[in-house]
């Protein structure tokens, strides 16, 4: 449980920085160099798909050379320079290269970290440890987006002036780059956090390696079922922004929207250990399965909801659904995965999740922009029902359809 507590911390104080930051790149996109909302898309667009293919060739690689601390570490270690990109770049241009960096260490640090994660699980507790380690990646997560509210609120007004950096309303530019400059600090804490990571030792594997996409067929037929069933179901899981779209042609300010995304992470992170430590004793399936047919809730919510009260409802019944489903789908993999090739199947799993990311959200403007802002969410509704229903009627857990 060591090393688990001291991952999540690490992740912890990543996903500080981190969202201390994301909220507000768009903000300093459109008022530092004019960009235009496409051009924000196609930048979180190269960005996230950049993260996405990379993961399986982490895992891949983790897998091949039994390396995974420091490959984890060289991950969250590109932190330090996405943020450094981010106070010089002089351009557009530089936003896309300090994202794409930001992506490729996330890309690079999931798979590994993941197997560590999974290694350091004891007994039966599968759950309980992904619990544990997505609790304190949402609580942070949580932080973040508080930090980063309070600071565009009001105190960097102050603050961001006093130490040279403007802040002032005429010069949100410089209150953007104090926010940069700030979580720089919780970066250099996690990396610090890896000095008390203990590594599970294992020897490489001198002889060549077949592999992992020769032998893919050859792979356990849940393994391969619950990936289709991932595909699917993100299909119809467009990128956040959609729902905090929603929230503000519902009525919100931007500063509420940020707050309601606050409480979508806070309530996934309470939730997660509970869920976690549920999937250990009932089984992944029942709980997942749970959680896709909330998660068709949630969305049917958002087609139809039209009061303020409504939505808070909704944010925080989307928290209950990943902290149903963000750790235990992590703990699915890691126990039906061959173990030469966990890394890679763990990397793999994010890589189908992202790639399907990509045409979810352009399906989702589509239909937004065609047939208006209730019939995406449907769509996302319905196929998270069928994906629910898939995993229901053909995935057998251990133990399922023996006498």
């Amino acid at each position: 449980m060591r090393n688990i507590v001291f991952l999540g911390l690490i992740s912890f104080f990543m996903d500080v920085s981190s969202e201390m930051v994301y909220p507000i790149i768009p903000l300093y996109l459109t008022a530092a160099f004019g960009a235009t909302p496409a051009l924000v898309g196609v930048i979180e667009g190269i960005a996230e798909s950049t993260a996405s293919l990379l993961k399986v060739f982490s895992g891949y690689i983790t897998d091949k050379y039994k390396k995974k601390k420091p490959i984890a570490f060289a991950g969250y270690a590109t932190g330090l320079l996405y943020k450094l990109a981010l106070l010089f770049a002089g351009s557009w241009v530089g936003i896309l290269t300090a994202r794409v960096i930001d992506r490729l260490g996330k890309g690079i640090r999931t798979a590994p970290r993941d197997v560590m994660v999974s290694e350091s699980a004891e007994g039966d507790n599968m759950g309980k440890a992904f619990g544990v380690h997505k609790a304190l990646d949402m609580a942070g997560s949580a932080l973040g987006i508080l930090l980063s509210y309070m600071l565009l609120k009001g105190l960097a007004d102050g603050f961001a002036s006093d130490h040279g950096f403007g802040g002032t309303g005429a010069d949100m530019i410089g209150t953007y780059r104090f926010i940069f400059i700030v979580s720089i600090v919780p970066t250099v804490l996690a990396l610090l956090m890896f000095a008390f990571i203990k590594e599970k030792k294992e020897p490489r594997q001198i002889k060549q390696r077949e592999k992992f996409w020769t032998g893919f067929s050859s792979l356990d037929g849940r393994l391969k079922l619950y990936l289709f069933i991932v595909f699917l179901f993100t299909l119809g899981n467009s990128s956040n922004t959609f729902l905090l779209l929603r929230a503000k042609s519902a009525g919100f300010d931007d500063t509420n929207v940020i707050l309601l995304y606050f409480l979508y992470n806070l309530t996934a992170s309470v939730l997660a250990v509970p869920f976690g430590k549920l999937s250990d004793r009932i089984g992944r399936k029942s709980v997942l399965t749970c959680g896709y047919l909330l998660f068709s809730a949630v969305y049917a919510g958002f087609a139809f909801a039209s009061s303020a009260p409504a939505f808070i409802v909704i944010f925080a019944v989307y928290g209950v659904f990943t902290a149903m489903t963000a750790g235990v789908e992590r703990a699915l993999i890691a126990e039906i995965a061959p173990a030469r090739l966990k890394g890679t199947m763990l990397g793999l799993h994010s890589t189908v999740s992202g790639i399907a990311l990509l045409p979810a959200s352009v399906i989702c403007g589509f239909l937004w922009d065609q047939f208006g802002t209730a019939v995406p969410f449907l769509f996302g509704a319905a196929m998270s029902m069928l994906a629910a229903i898939l995993l229901m009627v053909f995935f057998r857990q251990n133990g399922e359809g023996e006498s």
